[in-house]
């Protein structure tokens, strides 16, 4: 298995943007003082670390994530821990990749 395996390969934008159709959110596993540096406009701030924490308010959401951080690394991580306990997420990469990928607006 391969580093960029274990960590969850980036999406493609067509991907991102078909799981956006179906009502995805975007979730930002950065801190919140690298969140507030910049940001895709709508997406949810929960830092990897408190992932495990909120399990149970994203399961109730009951639509696609797409997992972002500042370098595709962390929302890797973040997108394999959804998915071992039933949760569809893809990682996404980095926060400005899917801006770009998706059209969203960034802050």
């Amino acid at each position: 298995m391969g580093l960029l395996s274990f960590f969850g390969k980036q999406e493609e934008s067509q991907d991102l943007n078909a799981l956006m159709e179906r009502g995805a959110v975007i979730l930002d596993v950065r801190t919140p003082g690298e969140f507030n540096t910049g940001h895709v406009v709508g997406s949810k701030n929960i830092p990897l670390d408190s992932i495990a924490a909120s399990i149970d308010e994203l399961k109730t959401m009951n639509v696609p994530i797409i997992t972002c951080c500042a370098s595709g690394m962390r929302s890797g991580v973040a997108a394999n821990q959804l998915k071992s306990v039933g949760i569809e997420s893809v990682n996404g990469g980095s926060w400005y990749s899917v801006k770009l990928a998706t059209d969203q607006e960034c802050k």
